[in-house]
Parts: C-alpha cells; sequence; structure tokens
C-alpha cells in the first residue's frame, strides 16, 4: 500500500525522512527561500529507491530556463525512470509531464498536470510547476483557472495554503481582476507573511492600476520578509524598480539596478532578464545604459549565436531571446543582435523543432518582435511601428506578465515619438490613459508626442 504525504496524495517511498525532506524541498519551491537541491539529496540518500527527488530536481532545473542545465536535468529524469516501476500512478504521471518539459513540449506537460489534478487537487508541486509553465507560456485562463479548481478541496492549516492562494491571486491579476487579486494577495500573507508570491500578485495589482506611490510603500513594507535569503527578491527589486521608472525617478531606478540587478546579484537567465528589461526602458527615456548593458552580456551565458546543439541558448525560449537582444542593443552591439535573431530565426524554422513550444512562440511574436527591435535601433522608426504592432494583439503568446510584456506598448511610443507613427502613438497613450490614472511616466509620453502642456490629462 502507497504511502501518503501530508496532503494525502499516495507516494511511493516508505521512508518518513525521506517524505519530509521531499516536503522541505516543495517549500522552498513554493515559497522561494533557497533551492531545494539540498533537501532533494536528504531525501534521496534516505530512500535511493523513490522517484520523485530525482524528478523534482529535474523540474526545478528546468523551471529556471537555463538551457546549460537541461544535460544535468535529463540525468536526474534518467534516474526518475530508472526508478518508475516503484512509483504510484502520480508519481509516473509527473515523470511523464517532466519528460515533456525536457523535450520543450510545455503544452503537453501542463495537460498532464490538469488531469492529475483533477484527480489530486491538493498535489501541491503539480499546482506549482503549472503555474511556473502557464506563466512562460502566457496561459492566464491557466494561472487562475487550476488554483481556483483546487482550492476549495484545501484546508487553511496546511502549510501550503497560503501560497496555493498566492498562485491564486496572480491568476486572478493576469485576468484583470485587480480587487480580486488584491484581497486574495492581502488575505495569502495574513495566514503566512513569508509568501513572495503573494507580495508579487499584489505589486502587479498596485502596477496595473498605476499605484505607483503605494507600490513602493508595499514592497517596503514587506522587505525584511522577502529581500533576504530569498531567490525572488531579484524580480521584486525589479518592481521596485518599476514604480520608480512610473515617478520618472531615474536616479532612483539606477540605484536600484546598480545594487540589486547587476553584478553578483544576477545568478540566473531570469534575473538577468529583469536588468535587461529595466535598462531597455532607461534607454527608450533616453538614458545612456551601454556600458551597464555590456557588463550584463559579459556575465551572461548565451553561448556561440553559431552553436547548433540541441541546447543552445539561442532559441531555446523566444522570452529570453527578445531579452537578450534589449541587451545587446542597449549596449550598442548591433552586429550581434542580427546574428542572434537570424539563429533564432534558423531554429524556429527547423523541423525538427516544431513539436516544442518555443516553435510557435518565436514565429507568431518572438521574431517579428526582434526583428522591430532592430529596426528601432537602426534608426528605422515607421518600420519598427510596422513590425511591432501588428504582434501586439498576440504578445500573451511569448509568455510573462502584463507588466513585463509592456516594454513593447513602451518601445512603441518611443518609436512613435520620434516620427515614426504619431498617431499610433497617441493612441497608445489613450489607452494607458483609459487603464489607469496619469502618472509622470504617461505624462512623459504624451508631451513627446506632441502634447506640452498636458492637456488631455
Amino acid at each position: 500500500m502507497a504511502h501518503r504525504d501530508l496532503r494525502g496524495n499516495p507516494c511511493a517511498s516508505t521512508s518518513a525522512t525521506a517524505r519530509e525532506a521531499a516536503e522541505r524541498a516543495l517549500w522552498r519551491m513554493m515559497s522561494f527561500y533557497d533551492v531545494p537541491i539540498a533537501d532533494l539529496d536528504t531525501a534521496i540518500a534516505a530512500d535511493p529507491g523513490w522517484a520523485m527527488p530525482y524528478l523534482m530536481k529535474a523540474g526545478f532545473l528546468l523551471s529556471l530556463t537555463e538551457p546549460a542545465l537541461v544535460p544535468e536535468a535529463a540525468g536526474h529524469l534518467a534516474q526518475a525512470r530508472a526508478h518508475a516501476e516503484q512509483a504510484t500512478p502520480r508519481e509516473r504521471a509527473h515523470l511523464e509531464a517532466v519528460q515533456r518539459l525536457l523535450e520543450g513540449r510545455w503544452h503537453g506537460a501542463c495537460r498532464i498536470w490538469d488531469e492529475l489534478l483533477v484527480e489530486h487537487p491538493r498535489d501541491a508541486l503539480a499546482l506549482q510547476w503549472a503555474q511556473l509553465w502557464d506563466f512562460y507560456r502566457g496561459d492566464v485562463a491557466g494561472l487562475r483557472g487550476r488554483p481556483a479548481r483546487a482550492l476549495p478541496e484545501w484546508d487553511e492549516s496546511d502549510p501550503l495554503y497560503a501560497h496555493v492562494l498566492a498562485l491564486y491571486a496572480f491568476g486572478l491579476e493576469e485576468s484583470h481582476l485587480q480587487p480580486q487579486a488584491e484581497e486574495a494577495g492581502r488575505r495569502a500573507l495574513a495566514i503566512e507573511p513569508r509568501s513572495p508570491w503573494a507580495v508579487h500578485a499584489v505589486a502587479h495589482v498596485m502596477e496595473m492600476q498605476g499605484r505607483f506611490e503605494e507600490g513602493g510603500a508595499w514592497l517596503r513594507q514587506h522587505q525584511g520578509a522577502w529581500a533576504e535569503g530569498n531567490g525572488f527578491a531579484g524580480h521584486l527589486w525589479w518592481h521596485k524598480a518599476l514604480f520608480r521608472l512610473e515617478a520618472l525617478d531615474l536616479v532612483g531606478v539606477l540605484r536600484l539596478v546598480d545594487k540589486h540587478l547587476s553584478g553578483e546579484a544576477l545568478q540566473i537567465t531570469l534575473q538577468r532578464v529583469d536588468a535587461a528589461a529595466m535598462l531597455w526602458r532607461l534607454h527608450l527615456l533616453g538614458e545612456d545604459v551601454s556600458e551597464r548593458c555590456a557588463a550584463l552580456l559579459r556575465g551572461w551565458d548565451l553561448g556561440d549565436p553559431g552553436d547548433h546543439g540541441e541546447y543552445a541558448a539561442a532559441g531555446y525560449y523566444a522570452f529570453n531571446d527578445v531579452h537578450a537582444v534589449l541587451a545587446m542593443l542597449g549596449a550598442g552591439d548591433v552586429h550581434r543582435a542580427e546574428a542572434w535573431v537570424a539563429r533564432c530565426a534558423e531554429r524556429a524554422m527547423a523541423p525538427e523543432d516544431a513539436r516544442r513550444t518555443n516553435h510557435q512562440m518565436a514565429r507568431e511574436v518572438g521574431l517579428p518582435l526582434m526583428r522591430g527591435l532592430l529596426a528601432w535601433q537602426r534608426g528605422a522608426a515607421t518600420a519598427a511601428c510596422e513590425q511591432i504592432y501588428p504582434i501586439r494583439a498576440l504578445a500573451q503568446r511569448i509568455g510573462g506578465s502584463h507588466a513585463q510584456r509592456d516594454l513593447i506598448d513602451l518601445t512603441l511610443l518611443a518609436a512613435a515619438s520620434s516620427g515614426g507613427h504619431r498617431g499610433l502613438g497617441r493612441a497608445l497613450v489613450n489607452e494607458r490613459r483609459m487603464a489607469k490614472p496619469v502618472t509622470p511616466l504617461t505624462r512623459h509620453w504624451m508631451e513627446a508626442l506632441g502634447d506640452p502642456e498636458g492637456e488631455r490629462a
């Protein structure tokens, strides 16, 4: 008979030590407090024949979206598969989902987790991983719907309940259900103050509503919980910089970039993506960030654009590819950016890559966006608008959040204000003004587009 975890989910391990270590690893994955590898090693040492710790290692490494880590993840998954006969059906479903991640078939992995959660709605690992890959795929319905279907089956006394509620809060926010999202995020923090994903969800609400002063205060209020020893800290520093950018406090933004979004603070691609995104926003506002972008690139393992290996960096994930281009263009290295885009295009068109989720992402959004960015950097503002504007309605398919994808609109505003298409720029400003109060950043673009007195504000 299978043993059970804390939520009653069947698991194959007979070792209480192994199960407890895996539970700690799961908490780390959901709370971002330190990495789970040491706990999973403890679980493996206590029960070497249990498949779950191996596949949890594989899934965690794949969640970092680092092509260089894929071979290591494949090794852990092979070890999990070697013990699959002893695994429960639930554990084998997880194994198959992570196998699809390894193959780049992210849609398929999320379908497996969807089915798994119908039978096991208290499977926190399935909820956590599905949310991450829904986010990477831009699946807003999944971000909101999957935790919504599961939460009524949970007990608030469960130590992971607040983290699941935080997942739901973020899904609500990305679905433009801002009041409900804020309520859920605040409730999660009332249950568990150490829930950075809940802090994050409420910060997104405030960003979408133009509450930049309140947003900065919100992050300061909870800074003691998220700023030290938490893997999510870099992204929350990015949000803090985003609030300062909305206030046009560029000195404050640069101070945050230099302290928290550069140098040794950047350990993984996801953190470098945030740094590139913030530097690009500053670049659009006329700040010289070339040296900072060059330094960012020096620490970013992007490999050789000519690398045609299965795990080459270029073309692995379109969202990251776009941000690499932002850093290259911000550094003034147009030639390198062109070579990068060419390699991404080659990979997106390759028949052997057609089953990968990124294949469609790159073709529909990533490549047109990167080509538009190249046009903008070359001074072809009208061409940039013509390349970028049509993919705006599809941009969700590249993954990320509304706040992250806002750099598309900001790039269009910069191109339009430089003479590329002023009517488009004014239309985008109108849309922005209808979505939230006029902030200093919005007023900047209004003035750049010919409304010097801000009369329409």
